[in-house]
């Protein structure tokens, strides 16, 4: 009886494994797809939730190896909201180093909750950080300004946040529903 046990829960997190493998390349296949230009006039193409949250895993290592752990993205008709466990002081920064007070409210593992909200249309987006809150407690002004020059912007220096920016690709509009994100082409701007 202990092996069969043994044995479907290998089978279990093997399945699991390779469903998130699946959910990284079928992500990593549609982004080749619009960045490719391959997708026709007038197509949608659909990334669900799970394929952003592998994605993001993916991601998360590579551009901050160790600091990022376990995050998830949830996905509503106009927002996106993203958890995961952030240790702050392991990602890149640039300038001067937080002060004592700073980094001891910042070390170690911190779950980190983020809402925006996208808008989107006639070839340009916009991103609004609605909310942070980080071990629960919200942040605003001058303290979120201040994480996200110290901590974001560094690791997404193309990020943009609060101004409308021009899409590429063909890209018209990107819609949010509930659980997806469909990019919709128009043809090559």
């Amino acid at each position: 009886m202990a092996a069969r046990t043994y044995s479907l829960v290998f089978l279990i997190c093997t399945a699991s494994a390779w469903g998130a493998a699946t959910a990284v390349d079928s992500a990593l296949a549609k982004f080749a797809l619009i960045e490719q230009d391959g997708a026709a006039p007038g197509s949608r193409v659909t990334l669900s939730a799970s394929e952003l949250t592998a994605y993001a895993r993916v991601q998360a290592e590579v551009i901050a190896p160790g600091a990022v752990h376990d995050p998830k993205l949830t996905i509503t008709a106009g927002h996106a909201e993203a958890f995961a466990m952030i240790d702050f002081l392991h990602l890149p920064q640039v300038g001067p180093q937080p002060g004592w007070v700073v980094r001891k409210l910042l070390e170690g593992q911190r779950p980190l909750r983020v809402r925006v909200r996208i808008q989107s249309m006639n070839g340009r987006a916009r991103v609004d950080v609605e909310r942070v809150e980080i071990s629960g407690v919200g942040m605003e002004g001058r303290t979120l300004d201040f994480l996200l020059s110290q901590f974001v912007i560094p690791s997404f220096p193309e990020a943009k946040t609060g101004v409308w920016f021009g899409l590429s690709h063909g890209i018209d509009r990107i819609e949010l529903g509930s659980g997806v994100v469909r990019v919709l082409i128009v043809g090559h701007r």
